[in-house]
């Protein structure tokens, strides 16, 4: 039999699992798909809540409001929940998932207690992080199975006082409103596959081979010692700074991401697809110093850096290579002092996209030797890359795969693609751990007035999104999946 779950697709008659623990595992998705569903209202509520709370990239306050809502609503569904504070930019929020209920050594603050998917039980944690701003110690994996690390970010490109102007609003199937598809929408669809992880898995899923599951009551209520008993512990990281380069998070990602077997990255969807590769980012900015003059007295004296640099917007440009994937852009130009003098300085703001770390090298040594088209003038160029790109390595294949065979259980099929946009997961493919984003919401608009998500298939993603962690639990990621093979890094 099919799941009855009206139009998503799961068929009847679909192959039997490989082995018996793996279809007990596609059994558990089908269900949490169920419970998915007729969460959706539920889902939409709170995607209008995180809507309406402004959380600009540059606005500590607001976007510590928003992390202190957040935080709640991370303990009420049972997670041990450490706030990472920040002085500049806002809280980081680190909550642990299917863990021991235990208070790490690194809390400072009494606990907070929430319940697991709304069932009975209870775990505790730290409403507080460390005062400086590391990252606490990672709880041992239960049963000695390695975790999975969930990133996501909460702040949004919309200055304050977007969400009085445009608040979320519902059109037929859409919600929208600022920061609604980037990335509010993939908070909401991480809490909800958590939740359903512990209200179906914790209670039925089998132990991975060659673990006894001695006393285990199949009809027990599913608590939070239960679902940490077989769930692999999940680290669900809520940062405030991606939209600005992840400045003060990027350290804290990298310290956690080799902690774990995988990365999600719950960045929107692709069109529906998930980002199996994404380039590194380049900013840089060309420097160009000429001579000043009186431009009508005496004009042959000076050198004008204006000129200059007109000429070398369009050599940079020109090293924009479709085949190889990379893309020079000149976004931003300032010079000059008055129209009536030779311009001494100018400059201009440029973005580099690669799809390779070698091609990122490539462009670094160039521009260390770039020289004046006026041998009169003098240019520099300054910066590099702060991201390295998201390459489709053997390590991020074997994941895309797992989510490729999880989406049949549901009936989904599960594509991939490569976008020209960056994001937290570059940092943690680049220290080769198994990495795959777009796990987020489907919709368009990103950055854009006209920013939705399709909220029929909020469910749908938060389902695909619970039973890749589930089948991640009961086959762990090893060596021969690719992972381990560390790129180089900017």
């Amino acid at each position: 039999m099919g799941v009855d779950v009206p139009g998503w697709g799961v068929p009847d008659g679909a192959a039997p699992a490989p082995s018996p623990a793996l279809e007990v595992a596609s059994r558990l998705a089908r269900d949490m798909a169920r419970v998915l569903a007729s969460r959706q209202e539920a889902m939409t509520g709170l995607l209008a809540d995180l809507v309406n709370r402004d959380s600009p990239s540059d606005h500590k306050p607001l976007l510590d409001e928003m992390a202190a809502f957040l935080e709640e609503e991370l303990a009420r569904r049972g997670a041990r929940v450490d706030r990472v504070r920040q002085r500049q930019a806002g809280d980081h929020l680190v909550a642990r998932f299917f863990t021991p209920p235990t208070v790490s050594p690194g809390d400072h603050a009494p606990g907070v207690r929430g319940t697991a998917g709304g069932a009975s039980g209870s775990m505790s944690g730290s409403a507080s992080g460390s005062p400086r701003g590391e990252a606490p110690d990672e709880p041992p994996a239960a049963g000695g199975r390695r975790g999975v690390l969930l990133l996501a970010h909460y702040d949004t490109v919309w200055p304050p006082g977007e969400a009085v102007r445009r608040p979320f609003r519902r059109e037929g199937t859409r919600g929208y409103g600022p920061g609604s598809f980037d990335m509010k929408a993939g908070i909401v669809i991480g809490l909800a596959a958590l939740e359903a992880l512990a209200a179906v898995a914790g209670r039925r899923a089998p132990r991975p081979e060659g673990e006894r599951r001695e006393g285990a009551d199949p009809s027990a209520a599913p608590t939070a010692a239960a679902a940490a008993a077989v769930l692999p512990p999940v680290t669900f990281l809520l940062t405030s700074d991606e939209e600005t380069g992840s400045t003060t998070s990027r350290a804290l990602i990298e310290e956690l991401a080799p902690r774990h077997q995988a990365v999600l990255v719950l960045e929107p969807a692709a069109g529906g697809r998930l980002k199996t590769a994404r380039k590194g980012t380049g900013d840089f900015r060309l420097e160009v110093e000429g001579r000043e003059a009186h431009a009508g007295n005496d004009p042959e004296r000076g050198v004008s850096a204006v000129e200059e640099l007109a000429r070398q917007v369009l050599r940079l440009h020109a090293l924009t290579d479709p085949g190889r994937g990379t893309t020079v852009n000149v976004g931003v130009v300032r010079g000059g002092m008055r129209p009536n003098v030779v311009a001494g300085r100018a400059e201009a703001e440029v973005d580099v996209r690669v799809t390779s770390m070698a091609e990122a090298r490539r462009l670094e040594a160039l521009f260390r030797r770039w020289e004046p088209v006026n041998p009169a003038a003098r240019v520099r160029m300054v910066g590099g890359f702060n991201r390295p790109p998201m390459e489709f390595t053997p390590a991020n294949q074997a994941l895309f795969r797992r989510a490729q065979a999880v989406g049949e259980w549901l009936g989904m099929k599960v594509e991939g693609t490569a976008v020209g946009g960056a994001s937290d997961g570059n940092f943690t493919s680049a220290l080769g751990i198994p990495t795959l984003d777009g796990l987020g919401a489907t919709g368009d608009g990103a950055h854009a007035r006209d920013e939705h998500v399709e909220l029929d298939e909020l469910p749908r993603r938060a389902a695909l999104l619970a039973a890749l962690i589930l089948d991640l639990s009961l086959r762990p990621l090893a060596a021969q999946d690719g992972a381990g093979g560390r790129q180089d890094r900017p």
